[in-house]
């Protein structure tokens, strides 16, 4: 599922499924980390310290507003 929260100047996409699962993991992990570090941290660069307050922000506004989720033993 991903959810798409409308900012002012952009969207922000929330994607979930998408966790460190070390059973989901590709045999190329090593380019995929070297993938993810680049990305993090030209956003860093980029990104002002607002922007990322307000990134954080709707994604904590957008979990509250989710109903609870009740976890049961038999599920884990």
């Amino acid at each position: 599922m991903t959810a798409v929260l409308k900012m002012t100047t952009q969207e922000v996409c929330v994607e979930e499924d998408k966790g460190n699962n070390p059973e989901t993991k590709t045999n190329d992990s090593a380019l995929d980390e070297k993938s993810h570090v680049e990305e993090a941290s030209k956003f860093i660069q980029e990104t002002s310290l607002e922007k990322m307050h307000e990134i954080a922000e709707a994604a904590r506004l957008k979990k509250l507003m989710e109903p609870p989720k009740w976890v049961f033993p038999e599920d884990t």
